[in-house]
């Protein structure tokens, strides 16, 4: 009877589940479409050293993920913009204090089809295109063919970003808007694909979703023209540049603190700029040396 109990009981001790001794948990990212690639390929080398942490990542765009972020359905806003005024007002009144940390850095490129002659355009030239005074390719010296400007829809920060910037001209108090024969798509990869098909189409996306299939413009605001491409993105000099971000609720703690950390590491830097973004270790990298 004491050897059956004994046996038992054993196989009760053996039935209990292992003890993890590593961190584990579950955390949700969601916001830009832009970071999106980015943010799962982050996941995915986080989760190969933190195994018992399972991180989930989903697009829908900027304003989705800090929308998500202030009802408290996610755990790190990704975002290609800024949190806006309004949204840390109505954050405040759910208790809610977004803290911002930048990942990385981008220049939002202004694509156009490969058969299209075109290599430079102006941000006044931009601007007249997506507000509908130039309309036709012969306007800007090149072949005669009608502008197909294609944008991201509107809850997508690089959306806002683009129209700020080009749109409105950098004037908080300009009223101007898109014009209404702008398409708007629903992601960079849709943006990518109608320009490479469509000869007439122009576009703007991440520089993370530059392809050989489509062709870069390089962009002017004062002084010389550049490309979108690393260096230029850090020094500023490509007119385009701007941060990428993750917004938590308050500082970040246990594991999302776990997350962010690793995605600042050296580690988490290079998977940012395997994507095709700047890395934040480029800031050292492209500094001039004082004399």
């Amino acid at each position: 009877m004491k050897r059956c109990l004994l046996i038992i009981l054993f196989l009760i001790g053996c039935a209990q589940p292992p003890q993890i001794q590593e961190p584990s948990g579950f955390i949700q990212v969601k916001g830009s479409d832009t970071l999106v690639n980015a943010a799962q390929k982050l996941a995915e080398e986080f989760m190969k050293e933190y195994p018992y942490i399972f991180v989930a990542v989903t697009g829908g765009g900027s304003g989705v993920g800090i929308a998500s972020l202030i009802n408290k359905t996610t755990d790190i806003a990704t975002a290609s913009r800024r949190i806006k005024n309004k949204e840390k007002e109505i954050a405040k009144k759910w208790n809610v204090t977004p803290y911002e940390i930048i990942i990385g850095f981008d220049g939002v490129a202004v694509i156009v089809n490969k058969k299209n002659p075109i290599k430079k355009l102006t941000i006044k030239q931009l601007h007249d295109i997506y507000t509908g005074k130039i309309k036709n390719w012969n306007q800007l010296g090149e072949y005669n063919s009608s502008i197909v400007a294609l944008s991201r829809e509107v809850s997508s920060g690089t959306h806002i970003y683009f129209k700020e910037r080009v749109v409105q001209l950098d004037n908080k108090k300009s009223k101007e808007e898109f014009s209404p024969n702008v398409l708007l798509l629903s992601s960079n990869q849709a943006i990518v694909e109608e320009v490479a098909s469509n000869p007439q189409a122009i576009g703007y996306v991440g520089m993370g979703y530059l392809s050989s299939r489509v062709k870069a413009l390089a962009i002017k605001d004062e002084g010389d023209y550049f490309l979108p491409i690393p260096q230029n993105v850090i020094e500023k000099k490509y007119p385009l540049s701007r941060p990428l971000f993750m917004y938590t609720d308050g500082e970040p703690t246990g594991i999302v603190k776990i997350f962010i950390d690793f995605v600042l590491s050296e580690k988490g830097q290079k998977q940012i700029e395997e994507v095709g973004f700047v890395p934040l270790r480029s800031r050292d990298v492209f500094q001039t040396p004082e004399n």
